[in-house]
């Protein structure tokens, strides 16, 4: 088992010791939903619940450890361990009770000391997780496989310093360039959308025409308005469905919540779920 020696160990049992090795890939990052200490996420995975995380931050900057990172933790859902063997470190952060308030400067700087630790411990990779098994750096909402039941964890303004603070501080705090666009995040053809999503979505069966419905599938998985197993990468009528959802949710009534996307509704969907629009 591997410990960080930038982190308090606090070492959870029965399951640091009976649950599976991994071989870490990935860093996955999530907010708690709760103002704790690292003392207090102890406490509520010891006392109530096996979803617990590698790591705890709190609003201090304080790192708590909790399992070796080459042990399994359960808060990533598919992402806890793959056939291969591999799997995904998770940190849990103090947040409010919405998770809607951004990371504190000391939880930003202490996030990216873990990912240039883990790096340089178990060689993931300099890059933003491009799918949800692909070796990297991530946070909770960005792929469905990741949280079964759907979330918008670590909330949107974590997510945007996630993109501009937290992966290119790891990234440069290897010696990495890092650039203003990160160049793994996925982009979005808002007319190839559009195409997919009129092109008789209600027959069973069409044909995927563009790779990027599964990525918005993803996203409103993400926001509870799409059941996993309906993302196929299929715009049918559950997915227009959805997105119609997302758009009375952003306000659009009547002929403007049709399902179709539009770019504001869009990128707003980006800005929570780590896509850029392009035309």
């Amino acid at each position: 088992m591997a410990w960080y020696a930038g982190a308090r160990k606090r070492e959870l049992q029965p399951e640091s010791d009976s649950q599976p090795a991994i071989r870490p890939t990935q860093l996955i990052l999530h907010s708690i939903a709760a103002p704790w200490s690292g003392e207090r996420m102890y406490e509520y995975w010891h006392d109530s619940t096996n979803l617990e995380s590698h790591f705890g931050c709190a609003y201090d900057g304080g790192l708590w450890q909790y399992i070796g990172t080459e042990t399994r933790a359960d808060a990533n859902a598919s992402a806890n361990r793959r056939a291969d063997g591999t799997g995904a470190v998770s940190v849990e952060s103090a947040s409010n009770l919405e998770h809607t308030d951004p990371w504190t400067d000391e939880q930003v700087d202490s996030l990216i000391r873990l990912g240039v630790w883990l790096h340089e411990r178990h060689d993931l990779p300099l890059r933003i997780c491009r799918t949800w098994d692909d070796p990297g750096y991530g946070y909770h909402g960005l792929f469905a496989q990741w949280s079964l039941g759907g979330t918008a964890c670590p909330g949107r303004a974590r997510i945007e310093q996630f993109h501009d603070l937290v992966f290119p501080g790891i990234a440069s705090g290897d010696g990495g360039s890092v650039p203003t666009t990160p160049p793994d995040r996925p982009e979005i053809s808002l007319s190839r959308l559009m195409a997919a999503a009129r092109s008789n979505p209600a027959a069973a069966g069409t044909p995927v025409t563009y790779s990027g419905v599964r990525q918005v599938e993803n996203s409103l998985v993400g926001e509870g308005l799409l059941a996993l197993d309906l993302a196929d990468g299929h715009y049918g009528t559950a997915t227009v469905r959805a997105y119609a959802a997302w758009q009375r949710r952003l306000g659009y009534t009547g002929s403007d919540a049709d399902g179709i996307p539009g770019r504001t509704s869009l990128e707003r969907l980006g800005a929570k779920h780590g896509f850029k629009v392009i035309a």
